[in-house]
């Protein structure tokens, strides 16, 4: 059997494991400091009750089946009288237990013995050892009372004693120690991992704006060593990121005005020139390859040093639309009242220029959705052109991929409209993908955080 196989069974297992993992690295090293903490305190108590009603609860209540056991073998002994006053009087001063004969031959009814409560399990095993007469006992119609009848030839001896006799102080004063002593250790852990994590999650909120194209001008290496490691890791590999793209886009522009320069030139030559189906071919060439260049310029440059503003995601989407329709497109458009959303208007209104632009190319009729859910904004473009076979669907967002193969810019375009549409998205923290219109075209979804 292979190893695959081995481990498909445990899958469901570690679905279920990880559901009760907290996710969170402050929650992580809590649990971590919690959880053993939880168990010694478990175990210790388990071991202090056992012990205390084992040896310090059975000793209290022999006590005080000892002292009972004395006034009925006192009562056995005295006349009634004088002498039996007083021993009432000095046994509730001396041993606190209040005691009366009644003139009755039957115990009363009592709650049965609870077989949860370790007092009424310790306190029936003692008076079972000590007396050698019926008896019944109540301790829990008043929880501060104890109260023993015992039947003996005289009569009924009822027997009240102080439920604090049965009980040690040191119970409360374990419990105190050991609540007190976790929750202080509990609140110290949770002020110093705090502050260990505080500045991890400043590093991932820097890591994250920078790859949405924002600058996080206060951000400095702090918190542990290793930390502070990683978060000028993070600044090297920031200057090295945009050192690189500072080079890029300064080449590309270098390359596109050196050619750009013959081709200029190449305009005038053909401005002096005879109009002719030759001279226009020529234009129609030199006009193609300037929106070439333009396209490759605008792909390797981005729009990463636009400040992000808030627009209405109706009106910017509205805009792009008004231009599609002055071309003669056919676009509707349906749009919230209000959408307020933080962006690089400029980017993203290029984003959507590109994508109505690539409707309008194949479809005759465009519709345009701009809303907000769930997941936050989106913005829907459907057509009803010929659509995207399924399993091309990523790969039309490939830089200079097309699905005409003749590289006629009339049919196909450059290549770079849906990258540069997807990168843009991405930048924002979104994403574009692709799906089949109801109408049988392609429908492009762009995505937003809310």
């Amino acid at each position: 059997m292979s190893e695959e196989a081995l481990d498909e069974p445990a899958l469901p297992a570690e679905r279920h494991r990880k559901r009760f993992v907290p996710t969170g690295l402050l929650a992580r090293a809590l649990l971590i400091i919690v959880l053993p903490l939880v168990i010694v305190q478990m175990v210790s108590a388990y071991v202090f009750f056992e012990r205390h009603w084992g040896d310090v609860g059975r000793r209290l209540a022999l006590g005080v089946a000892g002292d009972i056991a004395f006034l009925v073998a006192a009562l056995q002994e005295l006349p009634e009288g004088p002498e039996l006053a007083w021993l009432f009087r000095r046994s509730a001063y001396d041993k606190q237990v209040f005691a009366q004969l009644l003139p009755t031959d039957s115990l009363p009814e009592t709650p049965p013995i609870s077989a949860l409560s370790p007092l009424d399990r310790m306190l029936d095993r003692t008076l079972r050892e000590r007396l050698f007469h019926p008896y019944r006992f109540d301790a829990h119609s008043d929880p501060e009372r104890v109260t023993v009848w015992v039947k003996i030839p005289q009569g009924v001896l009822v027997a009240t004693v102080p439920v604090k006799r049965l009980y040690s102080s040191s119970i409360y004063v374990f419990l105190l120690w050991s609540v007190g002593t976790s929750l202080l250790l509990l609140a110290i852990a949770i002020y110093f991992l705090t502050r260990q994590v505080r500045p991890i999650r400043r590093l991932a909120i820097a890591a994250e704006l920078f790859g949405k194209g924002v600058t996080v001008a206060d951000f400095k290496p702090e918190g542990a060593a290793e930390v502070r490691q990683a978060a000028r890791a993070f600044l090297e590999m920031r200057e090295r990121i945009r050192r690189q793209i500072s080079q890029r886009t300064e080449m590309l522009a270098g390359v596109s005005h050196d050619l750009r320069t013959p081709l200029t030139r190449m305009r005038l030559e053909l401005a002096m020139l005879p109009e002719s189906d030759a001279t226009r071919n020529l234009r129609n060439d030199i006009a193609e390859m300037e929106h070439m260049l333009t396209e490759y310029l605008d792909f390797a440059r981005g729009e990463g040093g636009e400040a992000t503003q808030l627009v209405d995601l109706g009106e910017l989407v509205g805009e792009v639309v008004e231009a599609a329709q002055r071309n003669g497109a056919d676009v509707a458009l349906v749009a919230p009242a209000e959408a307020t959303v933080s962006v690089r208007p400029n980017a993203l209104k290029r984003a959507l220029t590109n994508l109505v632009e690539n409707a309008v190319r194949y479809g005759r009729h465009v519709w345009i959705e701009a809303g907000r859910d769930a997941d936050g904004f989106h913005v829907t473009v459907d057509d009803d052109g010929p659509g995207v076979p399924t399993e091309q669907r990523e790969a039309v967002f490939k830089p200079f991929f097309r699905l005409d193969q003749s590289r006629n810019m009339a049919t196909g375009g450059v290549g770079l409209g849906l990258s540069i549409a997807r990168d843009i998205a991405r930048a924002h923290g979104g994403d574009i993908t692709l799906d089949k219109a109801p109408g049988g075209g392609l429908r492009t979804i762009l995505r937003l955080p809310g």
